[in-house]
């Protein structure tokens, strides 16, 4: 990482300082409420940087006139350090804090937070990951008989293809789907949607999981004895970090019947990388098209949280 940090003294008056103090945090938290309202909490720390960009310890004030002042410096990242990621139960969060300190003991302070996005290159994982070059795509297939009593009783058959199993943000899942129902209960509509599952671990534990339906494709009706057949509906993969937090990204093909009972579900997991596929002869790892998270939200909503009384 390279910065430049700059500061200006208040009102073009000289500014008497007894140090700016720079620090860079990278954490994973988790904080969760028990049925009970307790709180569970855990934290991993990923980066703790501290440095003095001006003043020394034991020295007297510094004099900073009016007007910009900047301090460059450069901070090399550890590698493998988790993506930024914000969830309702937790987050792994990066940010920069610095510290104006004046000799009466005033202290001006700010905080910035940036994105680390940590690499995922789809050519150097497993060759089942796509279908360039002869690779098979990824397929999945079920059967279901509806009814309390399934003796004698038709089935469902639902056979379900993805284009391949990696994509980038950017990209489009390719659907392919045969939903043959033999049953004499109507289906009511099918849906294709891209999910993410994310398990919150506190003290060794897990503590709580949150699922997001991050893009979806709907059909309609099939009637007992009839056939629908998706052929590479695309589903489109909107902005996302990578695959690499206590989490994964799922595809859930699902069949509702018109009736009280239960809906069906397939699910096919996959990766969400940073590097998309190369076709032979490609020298660069990037594609035109492909998006990435350029900012985050910042807000934490336990933050906001009043105390309750006991």
């Amino acid at each position: 990482m390279e910065s430049l940090f700059k500061t200006t003294p208040l009102n073009d008056f000289w500014c008497r300082t007894r140090g700016l103090h720079f620090h860079v945090v990278g954490e994973g938290v988790v904080r969760v409420r028990t049925p009970r309202q307790e709180r569970v909490c855990d934290r991993e720390n990923y980066i703790d940087f501290r440095m003095r960009l001006l003043g020394e310890p034991g020295q007297g004030p510094q004099v900073l006139s009016p007007g910009i002042h900047s301090f460059p410096f450069k901070l090399g990242l550890p590698l493998g350090l988790p993506s930024t990621f914000l969830g309702k139960h937790g987050w792994v969060q990066y940010y920069c804090k610095t510290a104006l300190r004046e000799p009466n003991g005033l202290t001006h302070k700010n905080q910035q937070v940036f994105i680390v996005m940590n690499p995922i290159d789809l050519n150097l994982e497993p060759a089942g990951l796509g279908n360039i070059s002869g690779q098979e795509s990824f397929k999945c297939e079920v059967e279901h008989k509806f009814g309390v009593s399934c003796v004698g009783s038709a089935p469902v058959i639902c056979k379900v293809t993805l284009d391949r199993g990696g994509y980038v943000p950017g990209e489009s899942i390719g659907v392919s789907a045969t939903v043959y129902n033999k049953s004499k209960v109507t289906i009511k509509s099918t849906k294709a949607a891209l999910t993410e599952t994310i398990t919150y671990m506190a003290r060794g534990k897990v503590v709580n999981a949150e699922k997001r339906e991050l893009a979806s494709l709907t059909r309609g009706k099939i009637r007992p004895g009839e056939k629908d057949e998706w052929i590479n509906e695309q589903l489109y993969i909107p902005p996302l970090p990578p695959t690499n937090l206590r989490g994964c990204h799922l595809i859930k093909f699902i069949i509702e019947p018109k009736s009280l009972q239960k809906e069906v579900k397939i699910q096919l997991p996959i990766i969400m990388a940073t590097y998309p596929l190369r076709n032979d002869g490609e020298s660069s790892a990037y594609r035109s098209g492909t998006h990435y998270p350029s900012t985050l939200p910042i807000f934490r909503p336990w933050l906001e949280e009043k105390p309750t009384l006991d």
